[in-house]
């Protein structure tokens, strides 16, 4: 059987380090052609050697660092946007795993449509801020996207050998995040505080999503493009104990879920041999020792990200641009200790507000408008 040639972008992040992990475990399925990496060239310099790639793709700023630390081993480098469109868009390429973080990771999710390639993506903001255009770009080419996160995976799961048509309602699982059960206001909340997730070990900036629930919203909006539903047949559940990623609701009232414990080894393996399984030596769930699930509604007067994600859902267009991009650079501006951690979502719904929605943007305006705010609160 011919290996199947993948490029993991975002490879030194937390889904990235897994990506590679699996297709280590695949044992030879794949050959690794391409990685990238942004800040950590310490790892991504770590992971050449060892996975031993024909490109290395570094950021513009550690493009030099990282030809020093690679000098005598044999592997090409690139640097840069290029970088990334080359690894996208190379004939050769059967898989671009897409984990890169933030509104930088929606152009190499075009590059990789534009090409049909199929697509395991783990970036959000590609849906969120483009996926109308993203889901005609792919049936135009015949680029496959299929979701990383446990959340869309669990979907895709219980939709196996279901008429879609019969589809009734997703039911969104939540964790709820590190402030489920917190009392009072949440203005005062540390970083420390906000980075403590109960359930899962994820980067700082999907971390904090979380804790707003504003990652939630973004997985709501994901849901909406993957699955062609409104967003009124989304229902978000609080379910702390992180087992049942996500339900499918049909005609017949039947409710078909997928369980797992809070691991992403599985969502990312089940991404690349999709739609085909693979042995995983990962714990298995014990159900007698959890005991019992629960479940609950999310508290919205706490939580406004949710909200605010459905009306940017709902509206479509630009609209959800704002949503994403003003989040990200307040969620950094949180971390920096800039902002208190309410006033993320304060600003975008300010923002979201403000802003005059373009219902049928092109992608340039996509990114024109996601660059024109970056500038405002630079």
């Amino acid at each position: 059987m011919k290996k199947k040639r993948i490029s993991i972008l975002g490879s030194t992040g937390s889904i990235g380090v897994n990506a590679l992990k699996a297709v280590q475990n695949l044992n030879g399925q794949f050959y690794i052609k391409y990685i990238s990496g942004f800040n950590n060239y310490n790892l991504l310099v770590e992971q050449a050697v060892k996975y031993k790639p024909e490109f290395v793709i570094a950021s513009d700023d550690n493009y030099a660092k990282v030809i020093k630390l690679l000098n005598g081993v044999p592997v090409k480098i690139l640097s840069g946007e290029e970088g990334l469109k080359q690894a996208c868009q190379d004939k050769d390429v059967d898989i671009v795993v897409n984990s890169i973080v933030g509104s930088f990771g929606l152009k190499p999710t075009v590059f990789a449509a534009e090409k049909g390639k199929k697509i395991c993506l783990a970036n959000k903001e590609s849906l969120v801020m483009a996926g109308s255009y993203i889901k005609k770009l792919c049936r135009k080419t015949g680029s496959q996207i299929v979701p990383i996160d446990s959340e869309h995976s669990a979907m895709l799961q219980a939709l196996n050998g279901e008429n879609r048509k019969d589809l009734e309602k997703i039911i969104l699982t939540a964790s709820g995040g590190p402030f489920r059960t917190t009392k009072g206001s949440l203005r005062n909340v540390s970083v420390k505080e906000a980075l403590n997730h109960p359930n899962w070990d994820m980067g700082k900036k999907i971390t904090i999503d979380s804790a707003t629930l504003m990652n939630k919203g973004f997985e709501l909006i994901e849901a909406v493009h993957l699955f062609d539903v409104s967003p009124d047949k989304i229902e978000v559940v609080v379910h702390p104990e992180s087992i049942i990623h996500s339900m499918m609701q049909f005609a017949d009232g039947s409710v078909i879920a997928q369980l797992g414990l809070p691991d992403m080894m599985l969502p990312i393996q089940y991404a690349l041999t999709y739609p085909e399984r693979a042995k995983l030596d990962v714990p298995r769930l014990d159900l007698a020792r959890i005991g019992k699930f629960t479940f609950h509604k999310p508290d919205r007067k706490k939580f406004m990200a949710l909200k605010l994600a459905e009306t940017a859902a709902r509206e479509n267009g630009t609209l959800p641009v704002v949503l994403n991009t003003v989040n990200e650079i307040m969620v950094y501006k949180f971390l920096e200790g800039k902002i208190r951690f309410t006033d993320i979502v304060k600003n975008v719904e300010k923002e979201m507000y403000l802003h005059r929605n373009v219902k049928s943007p092109t992608i340039n305006g996509i990114f024109e408008l996601s660059n024109e705010l970056w500038r405002k609160f630079k």
